[in-house]
């Protein structure tokens, strides 16, 4: 299955270099450009895209603001957001995660992080650049209630360690021995029990929890 993505960058060489590093996988097609906030918005709910790549700094309309507009809380059909950036900046990492994005990469991360983060949100893994993941999941405070609405299972708990640590579902399902349905299914139900909405406020429950270290 083709993997739909819409660029969203104010600078035309930057959009021109991510489709051509993107449309040289076989599973990705870029299916529009945006120049500013606006734009990206715009397209975005007519064209409904697996995955949005958004930069943070924008005309109109910055990347944060694009990214609450397209998936933020109350967002009631929520699109997969990843905020690209040159610029690895906390507040800007904050923004985007919260306001709803599924994953952060700097654009430097080189093409095959970026080819990873466009397959992964498009299946609803999160990913987000080595350089600022530790720092992000350690100091990420207030995503998630203190205490689960349920207890964890015990796989659940190894499951959730594992996100924490930046696993995707099929590095899980190895590493547990279980099926990538089973780790979906795992993943649901902690996002439940923890009241959060993706794997990312799951893994900064943990890390917030002191769950892992």
């Amino acid at each position: 299955m083709t993997i739909r993505v819409l660029l969203a960058d104010d600078q035309v060489m930057v959009r021109s270099g991510m489709r051509l590093l993107l449309e040289d996988e076989p599973d990705i097609q870029v299916v529009a450009e945006a120049a500013d906030g606006v734009e990206a918005v715009t397209l975005a709910h007519e064209l409904r895209p697996d995955v949005c790549l958004v930069d943070v700094r924008m005309p109109r309309l910055d990347g944060i603001e694009v990214t609450r507009a397209l998936a933020g809380p109350g967002v009631a059909d929520p699109l997969r957001v990843v905020v690209v950036t040159t610029f690895d900046l906390d507040e800007y990492v904050y923004g985007a995660l919260r306001g709803g994005a599924v994953g952060f990469i700097l654009k430097d991360a080189g093409p095959t992080l970026l080819a990873e983060a466009v397959r992964a949100a498009s299946v609803g893994d999160a990913m987000v650049s080595p350089s600022v993941t530790v720092r992000l999941l350690r100091h990420l405070a207030g995503a998630a209630n203190n205490q689960p609405a349920r207890p964890l299972s015990e796989r659940e708990s190894e499951v959730m360690r594992a996100v924490a640590r930046g696993r995707t579902n099929q590095e899980i399902a190895a590493a547990l021995f279980i099926s990538l349905s089973t780790v979906k299914s795992h993943v649901a139900s902690i996002q439940a029990k923890l009241r959060v909405r993706n794997r990312v406020e799951v893994a900064a429950w943990a890390w917030e929890n002191r769950v892992v270290g």
